[in-house]
């Protein structure tokens, strides 16, 4: 089974807001579905998380390297494309483009060999997994209705974000914390996402190991991004000091970049997004990594439905994945699956035991959010 073809189209409409800088309007492109067609019929589907007009000119420059390849081998094809590129720099758009084909290459695969994904990886450790509920943060009265109201959708963990955390007052960052932490009771995981790679992050160590000791009063199970996202020296001696676990990667590309920090002992949870890392294949590879140093791998998800599709393959296959992000109020992700995502009365989501991602794409939704532009 040969690849033929490979489309690429932009959602728009409906972008949610997110750490990107205040001139990115809903309008706008931030995640692009790829389409893999085969000369057999077959067709997969990945997410990439970047412009569309980055990923199209991506795979103009990819496309003498995938055209003809075998669409059933997509460790090898994307590990060639990745080693081609080294003149076109190793990351950026690049990558993020061989994230969404490769994603599709194992839901060929999988559809091919009438598996899902994480039976191909190795096997599934879970049928369900329990997803987090991911928001951005507000000041304290807005953030618990909004949390109140999540509560009663089913969700049992939750993470907030960015905002004003962090970038006005401990007292205020304080405040947030505790409004939330009593929205939605002493039972319920709660995580803190600082959104440290924002442009022009202003805190640094002695913030963040203070702000670790204010969350360990609200039993937060993380901290995310606290740090500029390069600050590698910092992030090990937080994780060594902190109270809370210290979480991050999500601006990471490829395994190699995630090698130092997982060695220097930067991390107690690795979130890859599976959209711009390198696909599943790459966030396998990141995963064993981290295993070997003690350290859980729980994905970046704020993108698509299709990435929380894979996202979910991959909390099957990794035993220690037990959580993943759901973005909320997205439609990319409530609404472009068909049937959409059900929680169980735990909180929990299935995941989809069909062949390839197990996901079907409501091609109404999509076709409403890339303005009917043909790819199929």
């Amino acid at each position: 089974m040969k690849i033929r073809d490979i489309r690429a189209v932009g959602l728009r409409d409906a972008t949610p807001r997110g750490g990107w800088s205040e001139e990115i309007l809903e309008e706008d492109c931030v995640h692009t579905l790829v389409a893999v067609h085969t000369d057999e019929g077959l067709t997969g589907f990945g997410s990439v998380y970047t412009n569309d007009a980055l990923a199209r000119a991506a795979l103009g420059v990819l496309e003498p390297l995938y055209r003809g390849e075998n669409a059933l081998e997509p460790e090898r094809v994307s590990e060639k494309l990745r080693q081609s590129m080294f003149w076109m720099g190793r990351g950026g758009s690049i990558e993020h483009t061989i994230s969404g084909i490769d994603i599709a290459l194992w839901d060929i695969l999988g559809k091919a060999t009438e598996q899902p994904v994480g039976r191909l990886l190795g096997g599934r450790y879970r049928e369900r997994v329990m997803p987090y509920a991911s928001l951005l943060m507000e000041e304290p009265g807005r953030l618990t209705e909004h949390l109140l109201y999540l509560k009663a959708q089913g969700f049992r963990a939750f993470k907030m974000g960015w905002g004003p955390f962090g970038r006005e007052s401990h007292a205020l960052d304080e405040a947030i914390v505790r409004a939330a932490r009593d929205a939605i009771g002493l039972d319920m995981l709660l995580m803190v996402d600082a959104g440290g790679s924002d442009a022009f992050w202003p805190n640094g160590y002695k913030w963040a190991l203070r702000t670790s000791q204010m969350l360990a009063d609200y039993d937060v199970a993380w901290f995310e991004e606290p740090l500029k996202p390069d600050a590698l020296r910092d992030y090990v001696m937080l994780r060594q000091a902190s109270p809370v676990h210290i979480s991050g990667g999500e601006v990471l590309t490829r395994r190699q970049a995630f090698q130092p920090w997982l060695e220097a002992g930067a991390f107690d949870i690795v979130q890859p997004d599976v959209t711009k890392v390198g696909g599943i294949s790459e966030s396998r590879r990141i995963a064993w990594m981290a295993q070997d140093h003690g350290i859980r791998l729980i994905p970046h998800g704020w993108n698509t439905a299709v990435g929380l599709a894979a996202d979910l393959q991959l909390a099957s296959a990794f035993p220690e994945t037990d959580l993943v992000e759901y973005l909320t109020g997205s439609p990319y992700v409530d609404e472009l699956s068909v049937g959409g995502w059900t929680l169980d009365a735990d909180g929990m989501l299935s995941i989809p035991n069909a062949p390839g991602l197990g996901v079907t794409l409501d091609m109404d939704a999509v076709a409403k959010y890339t303005q009917g532009e043909k790819w199929l």
